[in-house]
């Protein structure tokens, strides 16, 4: 029996290739099932005498690497740069920045000063990414990613003039209120409501907009004020209520809305000291694990596994594995020589990325000291830059790095502009704009631009990617798993790297089990 099963088996993966192999195990109860989970399930002795190969150490190869080698894996991560991380990169005082072009920058800030680079924020949503850094030790504080302190500014209304966020949120809000009211009033919704369904959305929009008995929307003193109370008689006097068709005029409507999505809901946090302190307790646990200065030149399948060429310190070196995780960019991969399925390498050549960039200046502290705003995003509607990002890292101290411009060059007249001396005006300009007089304060800016980064060469995954060549990164080729944000539906989130680790080495220990199921059947 033992013998036509194993025979049988062999013919099927044979004919079909493992996937055929594997299922067909399934069918026969010789293997459970997949499952959905994200955590990891694997035990110390699966992967023992196993060799896997891991190909760039961003998250996603860390990630890969720390877990493999809990479950008794053999693992090497083999990195170009000779840091860990990736994109999640944090930016100091004598940090080097080479584009792709020849341009360098090195800021000279002060020594407790960064920009992050990359990813900037870790949303509480996101539970493994949390879990690392309790795990690894990385003490975390909270990220300040919205404030209503925070101002937003449009050429077309009010002047040219920025507008408090709470202002234009509570005002929008009291207008919208007293017009749906009138509406229920006026019986226009009697076919949605009932009569007792009509008096408590009368009295939810009177809470909600703050509206008068009357229902009529005056203002509010969560629109901010035009004079706080004070001692003896000194009263509160609140703003006078900004107009509903000048509110639509500015269009303030993304920026007012940014922190409703779910991956932007407080609370966000961040890791004190920089987001790059994330991979190197990573890369401390890992040890001689990672590889630096080791660029990939070459994957080769072979007969049991995978051969990988690599160059480090000027010469080429090679390692055989028995299975590779591949998390390198995309991008990144279209350089690699390699012999992957015709489906792979399509999807290589279709996939494109983004090119987000950010920058940094540091700063004296004006936005706390003279405008009382602590973290958070004022937005502008119109012009190349669209926000400006206050550090809420270091609050009190004299200095800090703020964001003027984070988005993608191509899809906004930013990527437009001619030199790096007009995208640095246009950035100085757009806090002159929400801050008049203060964008002369700014200094040793730093210009990110993803798409000229050396192994990166973009950001993050572009459009039209999940309706094709997601679904061939998905599956294996052969001994070779692909990981990376973009074999998620987290893109661009750290989080999204972490659980395609966790779900190559779940295939890998698939594939593991069955191998020693097949050789005792």
């Amino acid at each position: 029996m033992h013998n036509t099963r194993r025979s049988f088996l062999t013919q099927a993966g044979r004919a079909g290739g493992y996937s055929a192999a594997f299922a067909l195990m399934q069918a026969l109860d010789l293997m459970p099932g997949a499952t959905a989970q994200t955590t990891p399930d694997w035990t110390r002795s699966t992967g023992k005498g196993v060799r896997v190969a891991v190909l760039g150490g961003g998250i996603a190869g860390l990630t890969a690497a720390y877990e493999l080698q809990k479950a008794g894996f053999e693992a090497t991560v083999l990195e170009a740069r000779e840091r860990p991380g990736g994109r999640n990169w944090s930016v100091r005082r004598g940090t080097t920045v080479e584009f792709t072009d020849g341009t360098r920058q090195t800021p000279d800030w002060e020594p407790s000063s960064y920009l992050n680079a990359g990813p900037a924020r870790l949303p509480s949503i996101h539970r493994n990414i949390l879990n690392y850094c309790r795990e690894l030790g990385v003490e975390l504080e909270v990220e300040v990613n919205s404030s209503r302190s925070s101002y937003l500014v449009s050429e077309n209304a009010f002047g040219g003039k920025p507008v408090e966020q709470r202002q234009a949120v509570n005002d929008t809000r009291g207008h919208v209120s007293e017009l749906l009211a009138k509406c229920i009033n006026q019986r226009a919704l009697d076919q949605e409501l009932s009569s007792e369904d009509r008096e408590r959305m009368l009295e939810f929009l009177r809470i909600y907009g703050d509206l008068k008995p009357d229902y009529k929307y005056a203002g509010t003193e969560r629109a901010g004020l035009v004079r706080m109370p004070g001692a003896a008689t000194q009263t509160e006097e609140l703003r006078t209520p900004l107009p509903l068709h000048s509110l639509l005029d500015a269009n303030f409507w993304t920026g007012m809305m940014f922190d409703e999505g779910l991956d932007f809901q407080a609370t966000m946090f961040q890791p004190v000291g920089g987001m790059d302190r994330i991979p190197y307790a990573f890369a401390k646990k890992l040890g001689k694990t990672v590889q630096y200065r080791a660029a990939v030149k070459a994957i080769r399948k072979t007969d049991h596994g995978v051969r990988v060429e690599y160059e480090q310190g000027g010469n080429r070196k090679a390692i055989e594995a028995d299975y590779c995780i591949c998390a390198l960019p995309v991008t990144i991969l279209r350089t690699v020589e390699h012999d992957f399925a015709p489906r792979i390498k399509t999807a290589i050549k279709d996939t494109e990325y983004m090119d987000a960039f950010k920058i940094g200046w540091e700063s004296k502290r004006f936005w706390e000291t003279d405008f009382h705003l602590y973290g958070g995003i004022s937005f502008l509607s119109t012009g190349p830059i669209t926000l400006v990002w206050y550090p809420s890292a270091k609050l009190f101290s004299e200095t800090g790095v703020v964001v003027s411009g984070y988005s993608t060059e191509s899809s906004t007249g930013f990527g437009k502009l001619p030199t790096m001396a007009a995208k640095l005006d246009a950035s100085r300009e757009a806090v002159e704009r929400l801050h008049p007089g203060y964008g002369k304060h700014l200094k040793s800016p730093l210009y990110v631009s993803w798409a000229k980064i050396p192994w990166n060469l973009g950001s993050w995954i572009g459009g039209g990617y999940y309706e094709g060549p997601f679904k061939e990164f998905i599956q294996p080729d052969d001994r070779i798993f692909f990981a990376g944000d973009h074999t998620s539906h987290i893109n661009a989130w750290q989080e999204g790297a972490i659980v395609s680790a966790h779900r190559a080495i779940s295939l890998i220990c698939d594939r593991v089990r069955a191998s020693a199921v097949l050789s005792k059947s």
